[in-house]
Parts: structure tokens; C-alpha cells; sequence
């Protein structure tokens, strides 16, 4: 198994040896990374990030990361310099060889693979695809032309689009999450969207003391992360900035299952690779308390009922003094029987634990600033 860890420094791959767990990075010349993904029937790695600076790229391995190229698409501050100071510019390799999207992002947030297309999620909100694995990229003009999109507000991290989940046996569907304008679906390939926040008609909730809190009808914007579970039927979990929630038909209603967990607020959610009834999350004690777990005690919370009811689970994971923040994108499951689940943190420890939650060990520490974890089965 290999964990693909996205840093503010740059990518780090782990694996375990016969030493044990081990880190090796950071690659990407030290960009900012939000997301790093793998296919397992090919072993290419791809990794999203950049920003003010760098502008916004696409880096890829196709050797198990042991060598990056990368696909800039939009330019940053450094473009500025090298134009106006030869010496700078040969100093980084700069070329003017103009940039595909000019300036109309400034990072790739968010990264999907699925049916031979790779997709790209940007700040502001953009949708890209790329059907040559990273090469080239088109935008999804029919997301970004959305009748809604003039309304959309940005998220404490501006306007995102950091979430892609596809469906895996039908290329022409597929939901995104933007903070904070919420989760859309398509299902003809992108050319049209729907906007799917709908409260569902059971008893409505009683969430109604923060701006991000369900009302009027919807779930509320600030999706934070979505999962599709395994299946066929169209069952989708996400955490949203006030609740964790659960959709029985693709989205287009969501039922609040936030009873029984500490917090209303936190980043991350996972479901079990075989069971569409076990998932997890990690509640953090609020936006504005710190966004660290409730009473400094890490936990990562499970489900085995489809979210009726949770179980706290704090075996080897730190239970005093504990200030770090998860993020929404870091994380991740694999496929194996039990279920590993791995998850990283903003003081740069990962976690990971082989039983599906029930114990904990950390497998790396020191690293950057975590802003993904991933793990993939590579051949």
C-alpha cells in the first residue's frame, strides 16, 4: 500500500518495509499540494496544487513517483519576476511559452480519476477534464455557466471546488462540492448540472445558530467533503459545515445524521469500501473554538448503521493536548479486508489503522502541514 500525502511542502509517498513505515518526498519541487491521486492499473500518480506564486499546475509520475513533470495551466507571481529579470528567469527554467488558462484560477484544489478522464477542481471554482491523463485540459463549461453561479460565496478558503465523485459504473455521471455553493450532479457527461442541497422531509433539523446551518429548505452551502458509497443505488454521505448528512437518491435529498456526535463541525468523510453502512468521520469542536477535537481527545468516530448512531474511537490516538486540525481531504481508505483507514493532520503526523478504526498507530510525523491523504494499491 502506498499513502500519497499532499503538503504544503511539496509531495511525500509512505510505505511499509521491512523497517517499518517510511516517508520519502518531498517531490513537486516543494509546490503547495492540496491533492495527490494514483491509478492502480497503471501505477501514474497525479498531484494538484500551486498558488499565488506558482499559479496552478498538474504534476504527474509514472514511475511510482520517483520522477515529476508537470502541466502548468495558469501563471502566478513568478511569471511576473522572470518576465521582468532575465537572470531570475534563467534561473527557474522560465520560458513566456503562454499558459493554457492565462489567470483564470490561482490552484487545483481537487483531483478525480475515473473512465479514462482525469478531472480537476479549481479556486474559484472551476471544473476541468483531461482525457490524456494530465496532458491537456478542457474546462466543463456547462458547471461553470451553471444559471447559479453568479450567487456562489466563497468558503473561509475562498471558493472551492474540492470534492469530485464519480460513479463508477455510468462515465457520464458525477457530483462536485464547492464551498459554498454546495454539491451538483450531472448526468450527461457534464453538459448540464444540477444544484442538490435539498433538506429531506423528515422532521426538520434544529441547526439554526450559525450562517451555514440548514434553513430555507437546504442542507446549507459549505459542503466540506461527499462520498459515494458502494453499490448501485445512489447513496452519498457528506460532511457539511454544520452536520454530517446522508443521501438515499444521489443527492437530491439529504437526511441529518449528526445525532450522537460531539460536533456539528468538521472536514473529512469516508465510507467503507464494501459496506455502503460503515462510515466515518472526525468531528472537530467547532469553526470558531480552535477546529480541534472536542476536549483536546482525538477520536475518529464510526457508523456500522448507516450514521443512526456512532462509536468513538481512540485507541493509540493522542488523548490530552491534542490541538491539530483535519483536514477535508485528508482522509483516506483502502480496499483491503478489514478496511484500513489513514488520516493526516495540520501538525504533520499521519495515522492509520488496519481494523477499520479500532486501533491506531502513527506511521509518520514532522511532516508539512497536511492537506491530503490517499492510499492505493499499486501493482
Amino acid at each position: 500500500m502506498l499513502v500519497l500525502v499532499g503538503t504544503t511542502k511539496g509531495v511525500f509517498l509512505i510505505s511499509r518495509g521491512p523497517g517499518g513505515w517510511a516517508a520519502r518526498g518531498p517531490y513537486c519541487d516543494g509546490w503547495p499540494i492540496n491533492h495527490v491521486i494514483g491509478d492502480p492499473k497503471t501505477g501514474t500518480l497525479w498531484a494538484g496544487g500551486g498558488g499565488d506564486w506558482h499559479g496552478a499546475g498538474v504534476w504527474r509520475s509514472d514511475d511510482g513517483g520517483a520522477t515529476w513533470t508537470v502541466t502548468r495551466l495558469t501563471k502566478g507571481k513568478m511569471d511576473e519576476w522572470a518576465a521582468n529579470d532575465a537572470d531570475f528567469a534563467k534561473m527557474i527554467g522560465w520560458t513566456d511559452a503562454p499558459l493554457p488558462f492565462g489567470d483564470a484560477f490561482i490552484q487545483i484544489w481537487s483531483l478525480g480519476y475515473a473512465h479514462g478522464t482525469l478531472y480537476a477542481g479549481t479556486k474559484p471554482a472551476k471544473l476541468l477534464a483531461s482525457h490524456d491523463g494530465g496532458k491537456t485540459f478542457t474546462e466543463v463549461d456547462g458547471l461553470t455557466k451553471h444559471p447559479s453561479a453568479d450567487s456562489w460565496t466563497p468558503g473561509g478558503a475562498g471558493l472551492v471546488l474540492h470534492t469530485i465523485v464519480p460513479d463508477p459504473g455510468n462515465a457520464k455521471k458525477l457530483w462536485v462540492g464547492i464551498s459554498a455553493a454546495g454539491v451538483f450532479a450531472t448526468e450527461d457527461g457534464g453538459a448540464t448540472w444540477e444544484r442538490r442541497n435539498r433538506l429531506s422531509n423528515a422532521p426538520a433539523c434544529a441547526h439554526h445558530d450559525h450562517p451555514a446551518a440548514p434553513r430555507d429548505g437546504d442542507i446549507g452551502h459549505c459542503v466540506h467533503n461527499m462520498m459515494r458509497a458502494p453499490g448501485s443505488a445512489d447513496v452519498l454521505y457528506q460532511q457539511n459545515h454544520h452536520g454530517v448528512w446522508r443521501s438515499a437518491d444521489g443527492g437530491r435529498s439529504w437526511d441529518d445524521l449528526t445525532k450522537g456526535l460531539p460536533s456539528t463541525f468538521g472536514f473529512p468523510i469516508r465510507v467503507h469500501p464494501r459496506d455502503p453502512n460503515t462510515i466515518w468521520t472526525l468531528p472537530l469542536n467547532g469553526d470558531m473554538a480552535g477546529r480541534f477535537p472536542p476536549d483536546a481527545a482525538a477520536a475518529v468516530w464510526r457508523s456500522r448503521d448507516g450514521g443512526q448512531s456512532w462509536q468513538a474511537l481512540r485507541q493509540g490516538l493522542p488523548q490530552a493536548g491534542c490541538y491539530f486540525t483535519v483536514l477535508r481531504q485528508a482522509m483516506a481508505g483502502d480496499a483491503n479486508d478489514p478496511a484500513g483507514i489513514y488520516f493526516g493532520t495540520n501538525s504533520g503526523s499521519v495515522f492509520a489503522s488496519f481494523d477499520e478504526g479500532d486501533n491506531w498507530q502513527e506511521i509518520a510525523r514532522h511532516m508539512p502541514t497536511i492537506l491530503s491523504v490517499e492510499a492505493v494499491a499499486m501493482g
